[in-house]
């Protein structure tokens, strides 16, 4: 009995000390990595390619200036942008990558005109050619792309006697294509009208070719290290992603030794049995007003299903829907625009209405007016997104002209709706951040330390408006390689990174709460948790920027810091499921939300890091981009993680409040087979398949090619698109039943009192 005492110090010392270290931890690593990630994004902005004040001819005629490049990139940004092809590999992949169509194009063109004279060369003549013939000629092709013969001191970009010729058949090409449109890749007839306009829109597609093709001062690689691959003009990968790629696959292994030792070390008092079945609570008012998000969310996920299938139907049928020609009401990039906005949308929703939730769960605590704060939230978000939406829309059909990016379309994913919306968003983030800390108070108060749970709970808050705002940094004339740095910033950082941050947070605070967890295991979890992704997430953002103009350094870091992002939920998944191992009773009441969150670990491993980690290692991304093979990890990332782990939160929350009466187990375990059930039909049957024949095509002839119509509409394509539809179909259910289920809990909780909350603190 002596050494009672001893060890009950000690086991308090070693708590308190590693209560001081993980905060210093994250701390620290959140200062590297971002020190990292900002050093990165001078690089990026200062090596990116030029933009040459004129390109002209050998005899100095001017082709086209710096303005109609500028003037064109606004312009395709305004009508949907990288909804409606894409530039470097990003954006929507029906319609061309530009710069790969370009390039090849203007290869073919220079081609023609070095063989024969004659610009009207075609892939076919080519193809023609006898095997020497094609290899002496591709010589000669490369000779006058790859020099870069760009003078910095003036400005001037001086392009070769065939390259001008070659360039102005280009344009006289796309004079057709961009009036005219194309049904095999969904573009509009008269997308582009005035000649000015599809003159500027094709000086930017070209820019963007030549900074793809000539070679990057001091590097044997072009600005965009040879993206899009192309043989004709000389585009093969970099030697160097092949390393990278080989150091990635290394750092995997380890990191994945590395966490289950991490795992392993973990004492095995983290869990605690729970055998006593919680009660049913009567909500408070805001908690009841917040019910009603989760009811405008689950109508924002039926629309997103229903854009999503109008999408996915115009990759067979490209200018309309079951024969309807819907294309002149709803064009591809409206639609697609939607598809992923109203993901952004109701999942985030969700989240939001969580942390409204959860405050005055957390602190027993709901101050003066906090259900009107609610309601006016919820109203404002509601504005938001319908006019995002419509102006979206109305800016794809060309109605808002220059007010395009104010009220319509910015043109990038998932950063789309107008700068007006946008800051419109961050107002209300900001003003939800308010709400949940004036509910808050009077925990953060009695909590004394300033690492504690609480307080984790409002700093994870607090970077979800923070980091959003980082889609402040561009505007539509910003250089496209800093544009992307940004961007990314909010789809890695704000989407993929600090919303699972807080998601993590609440769902920790909220097992402790329930006696799943101990509290200080908990919160060891999740500091670990925090630090293992943002240790990786950070400087993982630049995977995505390889071939946006960045030198190879941001392929290094980016490849590396990628390999070690694969399981950053897992780590408390493993903690719940051995905790249901010991809680029956409490496994029984909360099934269904713990369910979906498993759901959410098991995504997390295969859409977000087995699926990911598929489309990261430079070799493999360099004949991916752009492919259908990215969608294969956006679906199940998405949903799969995202869309999971929001349905998670949203029933742990009407489970609490929900009347036994108006509680339909049956139905949510029936949606939650069908939504899994259909991801995975989805993805076998359509997505992985699709993706897989296009990437073959993509190695074997060129990124052009892969996404050439030729290949789009061929029969196997066009038959793993409707191979979607049974996945499609039972997703669909799965979602109808979730929304079922939703009202029906809805109606419940709304005919039920509400109840006060005590200041009383104590637990």
């Amino acid at each position: 009995m002596a050494n009672v005492p001893f060890n009950i110090t000690q086991a308090a010392h070693l708590e308190r000390g590693w209560h001081l270290r993980l905060p210093a931890w994250l701390v620290l690593v959140c200062v590297i990595t971002f020190s990292v990630l900002l050093t990165a994004g001078a690089v990026i902005y200062r090596h990116a390619p030029p933009i040459p004040t004129t390109i002209v001819s050998p005899q100095q005629e001017v082709l086209f200036s710096r303005e109609n490049i500028q003037r064109g990139q606004e312009l395709y940004l305004a009508r949907g942008g990288q909804h409606i092809g894409s530039i470097w590999g990003h954006g929507s992949y029906l319609a061309p990558d530009w710069t790969a169509d370009v390039l090849h194009r203007w290869g073919l063109a220079t081609a023609g005109i070095l063989y024969r004279g004659d610009a009207s060369f075609s892939q076919a003549d080519w193809e023609a050619l006898s095997a020497s013939e094609r290899a002496q000629l591709q010589v000669q092709v490369q000779e006058q792309f790859k020099p870069n013969r760009y003078n910095p001191e003036t400005g001037v970009l001086t392009l070769t006697r065939a390259q001008a010729q070659g360039l102005r058949h280009v344009f006289e090409q796309y004079k057709t294509l961009l009036s005219q449109g194309a049904a095999a890749h969904s573009i509009p007839r008269n997308w582009f009208t005035d000649p000015a306009q599809i003159r500027d829109v094709t000086a930017f597609f070209a820019w963007t070719a030549w900074a793809a093709v000539a070679t990057r001062p001091l590097a044997p690689f072009s600005y965009t290290a040879n993206f899009p691959h192309d043989p004709l003009v000389g585009n093969q990968p970099p030697g160097q992603f092949v390393i990278w790629s080989i150091v990635s696959v290394v750092v995997l292994i380890a990191a994945i030794a590395g966490f289950l030792v991490v795992y392993l070390l973990q004492g095995e008092d983290a869990v605690q049995a729970v055998t006593e079945r919680p009660a049913i609570r009567l909500a408070t008012p805001s908690q009841k007003v917040t019910t009603l998000f989760f009811g405008v969310a689950m109508g924002l996920f039926l629309l997103q299903i229903l854009m999503g299938m109008v999408t996915a139907h115009y990759a067979v049928e490209g200018d309309g829907f079951y024969g309807v020609p819907i294309q002149q009401y709803l064009p591809y990039a409206a639609s697609r625009t939607w598809h992923l906005q109203l993901a952004v949308f109701w999942i985030a929703t969700c989240w939001l209405a969580a942390g409204l939730y959860f405050g005055p769960r957390f602190a027993r605590h709901e101050p003066k007016f906090q259900a009107w704060g609610n309601m006016g939230l919820l109203i404002a978000l509601t504005v938001v997104v319908l006019g995002s939406l419509g102006g979206a829309w109305a800016a794809v059909q060309g109605y808002l002209g220059a007010r395009s990016f104010w009220l319509g379309h910015q043109g990038y994913e998932y950063v789309e709706l107008g700068r007006l919306w946008q800051l419109l968003l961050i107002g209300g983030m900001v003003f939800w951040l308010w709400l949940m800390f004036r509910a808050l108070r009077p925990a953060l108060q009695a909590e004394g330390s300033k690492t504690g749970l609480n307080h984790f709970f409002l700093y994870s808050a607090i970077t979800i408006p923070l980091f959003y705002g980082a889609g402040l940094m561009y505007t539509n004339h910003t250089p496209l390689s800093v544009a992307e740095y940004w961007r990314w910033w909010v789809v890695h950082l704000w989407v993929e990174g600090f919303f699972e941050v807080f998601a993590t947070v609440a769902i920790a605070y909220l097992c402790s709460e329930l006696g799943f967890l101990r509290r200080s295991a908990a919160l060891r979890a999740t500091y670990l948790t925090t630090i293992l992704y943002l240790g990786s997430g950070v400087i993982g953002t630049l995977h995505h920027l390889y071939f946006a103009g960045t030198p190879v350094l941001i392929t290094a870091l980016g490849a590396v810091a990628s390999a070690l992002e694969v399981v950053p939920l897992t780590l408390i998944g493993f903690e719940v499921l051995k905790s249901l191992q010991l809680s029956q009773e409490a496994q029984g009441f909360y099934r269904l939300p713990l369910r979906f969150f498993i759901a959410t670990c098991f995504w997390n491993l295969l859409g977000a890091g087995v699926f990911g980690f598929l489309i990261n290692p430079p070799i493999v991304l360099y004949y991916s981009q752009g492919l259908n093979t990215t969608p294969i990890h956006a679906h199940a990332a998405l949903y799969g993680v995202y869309g999971s782990l929001a349905i998670a939160l949203m029933l742990f929350v009407l489970r609490e409040i929900t009347p036994e009466t108006a509680w339909d187990e049956k139905t949510f375990n029936w949606a939650f087979w069908w939504l899994n059930g259909g991801l995975v039909g989805m993805l076998v049957l359509g997505l992985i398949p699709n993706g897989f024949y296009q990437l073959v095509q993509s190695i074997n002839h060129g990124t052009w090619y892969a996404r050439s119509g030729a290949v789009i509409h061929s029969p196997w394509m066009e038959w793993t698109v409707w191979l979607r539809i049974p996945g499609d179909v039972i997703f669909a259910v799965g979602a109808g039943l979730l929304i079922y289920g939703v009202g029906r809990a809805l109606w419940g909780i709304w005919r039920q009192p509400t109840v006060a909350v005590s200041l009383d603190l104590t637990r």
